[in-house]
């Protein structure tokens, strides 16, 4: 059952992002640049592009950086989308930060929405990923369903032994102990207020929501039909720039 497509998003943008230092010493990692263009602005560029019209981004380290980049994009873009800037004085985490969004009415109670890592990027594939999304989800049966992608089309990957194993019917589980599967969560996914509705204020990770969601058969997967980058390294970043220009030369010409 598709819904219609969402209007409000929430773009995680406040972590450390420790494993890419030095270069995230005095730069927030959503602020790296990837073909001259930042992740943040990819992820805000890819909301736009499908329609979003408020997105909440939070900040905690170098926080006034990104409130700058903000700044910049809404003068030379205005309204494209309209961004609320979220200060966190201490860490939320990523369930913390959508459960205070959801808290303060920047997030709807009631419909859909999007909930994406800033340090996330994908190509899309024939169907562009947010429109994938929301044409598969149903509120009345799952609180999140989320982007999930394979090993073989990943660099950067934070998890060697993968996130998530796939029924066929795209319910995902959590690996047994010693067994490596075969899917990553790629930073992307449609929600409902649902999704961490009572849970505790303060700092929590959004695999505590999906856990509790998995336990009552309200998540789902949908698997990924193109590149995704995931940047844990410095090297990541030459790596996926080397990989967009292989896949530009692969398009063909008329």
């Amino acid at each position: 059952m598709a819904v219609a497509m969402p209007s409000r998003a929430m773009l995680l943008a406040a972590g450390l992002g420790r494993r890419m230092r030095p270069l995230t010493e005095t730069l927030p990692k959503p602020l790296l640049t990837l073909q001259r263009r930042s992740l943040l602005d990819r992820a805000l560029d890819r909301l736009a592009a499908a329609g979003v019209s408020e997105v909440v981004v939070n900040a905690h380290w170098h926080a006034d950086q990104i409130a700058t980049r903000l700044a910049a994009r809404e003068a030379r873009e205005p309204g494209h989308p309209r961004i609320t800037l979220r200060r966190e004085a201490s860490l939320l985490d990523t369930g913390g930060a959508v459960r205070a969004a959801l808290a303060e009415g920047l997030l709807p109670a009631e419909a859909p929405f999007f909930i994406v890592n800033a340090d996330s990027v994908w190509l899309d594939g024939p169907i562009p990923v947010l429109h994938r999304l929301a044409q598969a989800f149903d509120p009345a049966r799952e609180d999140s369903l989320m982007l999930l992608t394979r090993g073989a089309f990943v660099t950067g990957s934070a998890s060697p032994r993968g996130d998530f194993a796939l029924d066929p019917l795209g319910i995902p589980r959590r690996p047994k102990e010693r067994e490596i599967v075969p899917y990553l969560y790629a930073g992307v996914q449609i929600a409902t207020a649902a999704l961490v509705a009572d849970m505790p204020a303060g700092p929590f990770s959004l695999n505590l929501a999906w856990d509790r969601a998995l336990e009552a058969g309200r998540l789902r997967g949908l698997v990924h039909d193109s590149l995704w980058f995931h940047f844990t390294r410095p090297l990541d970043l030459p790596d996926a720039e080397k990989m967009l220009r292989d896949a530009a030369n692969l398009v063909p010409t008329t």
